[in-house]
């Protein structure tokens, strides 16, 4: 009988336990929205508890990965390579650190931010998780893929939500875009510091769409071996 809780998850699959820190993850990122529409409003006390929400999220989200990280087998009894599994899991980490970098920065300065680009920032965000919650199903389905030895109609199922997210990351550079010069547009309403501040959050906030799209194609190598 196998004791430990995460070596339970392994003998169903090795992406089991993947998608049960991924489901942390996506939580985290999910909660981004909800952060900007109260920082919108001037909400400090809703602002502050979505933001202590994420460093919760965050920090559940490193606690699995860390036991994961000890635990994973040496050796899988499939076609997958155990570095290739923690590349993955690498990856979708760096989605929840995003997400809390991006509530760091909310709460640290006072930032001005013009009804002007509220929109786009928003249409930014709300794609931008959009790519991360497409992740979210292609790893719901890996389950089935291994099943099927990586072949046949799943695989080809899988590679089609692959191709999709890498639409909606390429989206989301169009829509970073479209928020920068909007930004530009209204620098003068700002001072400088929350100028740079508001390019380096648009960025962060594309980054949440770049990392999962990176974490798709590590699964399209996986299922292309």
């Amino acid at each position: 009988m196998i004791a430990n809780p995460i070596m339970q998850l392994f003998a169903h699959s090795p992406f089991t336990p993947m998608q049960e820190h991924l489901r942390v993850v996506l939580s985290c990122a999910n909660e981004v929205p909800g952060l900007m529409k109260v920082f919108f409003v001037k909400d400090k006390a809703g602002l502050e508890a979505i933001r202590k929400r994420i460093f919760e999220l965050e920090n559940e989200a490193d606690r699995i990965k860390n036991e994961l990280r000890s635990h994973f087998p040496k050796s899988i009894f499939m076609a997958v390579d155990r570095r290739d599994l923690l590349d993955i899991l690498d990856m979708q980490d760096s989605i929840a650190d995003v997400a809390q970098d991006i509530a760091g920065m909310l709460v640290v300065r006072e930032l001005e931010c013009p009804e002007a680009i509220q929109a786009s920032l928003m249409v930014l965000i709300e794609r931008s998780v959009e790519a991360c919650n497409r992740l979210g199903e292609i790893m719901e389905e890996f389950d089935t893929l291994v099943e099927h030895g990586f072949r046949g109609p799943e695989s080809e199922k899988v590679l089609l939500m692959i191709d999709d997210l890498n639409k909606i990351e390429t989206d989301t550079d169009e829509k970073g875009m479209q928020f920068t010069k909007q930004l530009f547009a209204h620098e003068q309403e700002f001072n400088p510091v929350s100028v740079i501040l508001w390019l380096r959050i648009g960025r962060l906030i594309g980054d949440l769409a770049n990392f999962a799209e990176r974490t798709g194609n590590r699964h399209r190598l996986l299922i292309a071996r």
